[in-house]
């Protein structure tokens, strides 16, 4: 030895150097003592996030509702079927139920003529979403019909009278409760049948059997109604019967004209 002497070994207490040991852990492996500095449970960020993802949920539910507003068949809530939301129209079958009108030399009567017009106008007015009703001459019902039209359908005689016997007739009653509206129905009629038949009217022979015609004193008053003489069966026979598709379009036109304001 060279007389230095030995180190002596450094006392971790002089030094003020204690190891630190570990305590003894008072919770759960994983979790955080109240109070222990770190991130909060919910950053910011992590609110935002939220936020973001909560409007993009939205957003997706409000793109899925207008795709389905926007197909080729959106669905549509069912309506009500109430009959008062379609018009009624009435056709009384001119001598239906009662006699055979007109009768011509050959066997055709009037109400032959009548009924096969009435029907036609009715199937296609059906087809158009009217209610229609063909009701006979002195139908029960007539008695306070309520409806947005009555007409009734005839035909003239079926005898040579002379060749100005040709064309057609309409009219309202005298006595009528609701005059502008009948009045517009007939001047739908007169312009409708003109134009599809191509028969005149014949205005100079409309008789008081025709004005004082007895349905329209049974309807209810406030029913608009009118009574047509299709043709004369003599000299207009031909359209009345082999061509009977003009009669029904001009009738049809006419009621169209005054049930849908044209």
């Amino acid at each position: 030895m060279s007389g230095k002497t030995k180190p002596q070994g450094i006392n971790p207490a002089s030094k003020g150097l204690h190891r630190r040991t570990r305590p003894p852990m008072a919770y759960p492996r994983g979790e955080r003592p109240p109070g222990r500095p770190g991130a909060p449970l919910f950053s910011p960020w992590w609110i935002l996030l939220l936020i973001l993802g909560g409007l993009l949920a939205g957003l997706g539910i409000a793109r899925g509702l207008w795709m389905l507003s926007s197909s080729s068949e959106p669905y549509l809530a069912p309506q009500p079927t109430s009959s008062a939301r379609t018009p009624r129209v009435g056709l009384v079958a001119g001598h239906l139920g009662h006699d055979s009108g007109a009768v011509c030399a050959d066997g055709l009567t009037e109400v032959e003529v009548n009924v096969a017009i009435a029907r036609e106008v009715a199937r296609r007015l059906e087809d158009l979403g009217y209610q229609v009703d063909v009701l006979e001459e002195f139908d029960e019902r007539l008695n306070g019909y309520r409806a947005a039209a009555l007409l009734s359908i005839h035909a003239d005689s079926c005898e040579y009278i002379n060749e100005q016997a040709t064309g057609f007739k309409v009219a309202r009653a005298q006595a009528d409760a609701v005059p502008e509206q009948s009045d517009r129905l007939v001047a739908c009629l007169i312009s409708a049948y003109r134009q599809h038949t191509g028969l005149r009217f014949h205005a100079d022979s409309i008789t008081y059997d025709m004005t004082d015609y007895h349905a329209f004193r049974e309807i209810d008053p406030r029913t608009p109604a009118a009574i047509i003489e299709t043709g004369f069966l003599y000299l207009d026979r031909r359209i009345l019967t082999e061509r009977r598709e003009r009669v029904v379009e001009g009738i049809v036109e006419g009621l169209r004209c005054f049930l849908e304001g044209r």
